[in-house]
């Protein structure tokens, strides 16, 4: 029986090796390979996919097998940003603690005095027509082992409230399992914590800008 290419590239591959990168074009694929310094053609070929697969797994994103998906892309925004992500100046700068949520690049990071605290980390909120609100908030409740009492009990650990139901909370599993939250922003269970741990009630949160794929 004759085997695929890529069975025959695994079986060849030297004792020990990664087996070979086969991950077809993906939707984020000309993003990636403009920053990973590739051919931007926006066509997969086999060093693309080496480039990405290293980027993923050097940002521990799972499964590491060179796809330019919508969770790699999430990834590289946060990375790009990292450096100054207020550097238009969209989130206020205050004295205090401001959680900055900008809809936008859907990235979530904290400031003080213009200092960057936490993050920037990716982050999932509202879907169309259930948009997590913009503007200024307070967190006026939290919860470490939250559920929600409207969605099924689905777990939402990390709970921080700010508005009106919409919390900043951990999503177990993939952020990026479907179109959005219910409102709420979602963000990994390790950044969730980090942030627990960083704020306290009475903390202000401001959110801005428009989720892609929605009416705003």
């Amino acid at each position: 029986m004759a085997l695929s290419t890529a069975a025959v590239a695994q079986a060849t591959a030297a004792p020990g090796a990664p087996p070979a990168c086969t991950a077809p074009t993906g939707p984020y694929q000309r993003q990636l390979e403009q920053y990973l310094k590739r051919p931007v053609d926006g066509v997969q070929s086999p060093a693309d996919c080496e480039a990405i697969r290293r980027f993923q797994a050097g940002h521990r994103i799972s499964p590491a097998r060179g796809y330019a998906d919508l969770a790699t892309y999430r990834a590289l925004v946060a990375v790009q940003a990292r450096s100054h992500p207020n550097a238009a100046g969209a989130c206020p700068v205050r004295s205090y603690r401001v959680t900055c949520v900008d809809l936008t690049r859907q990235l979530l990071w904290v400031q003080v005095a213009g200092k960057v605290r936490f993050g920037p980390a990716p982050i999932r909120t509202g879907r169309d027509s259930q948009e997590t609100r913009p503007g200024w908030h307070t967190i006026y409740r939290r919860h470490r082992d939250n559920r929600s009492t409207l969605y099924g009990n689905a777990p939402m650990p990390y709970s921080q409230f700010f508005d009106k139901g919409q919390a900043l909370h951990g999503h177990p599993g993939s952020l990026f399992d479907g179109g959005g939250s219910a409102g709420c922003v979602n963000l990994s269970l390790g950044d969730a914590k980090a942030l627990w741990d960083l704020l306290r009630t009475g903390d202000r949160v401001y959110v801005w800008g428009t989720k892609p794929g929605t009416a705003g």
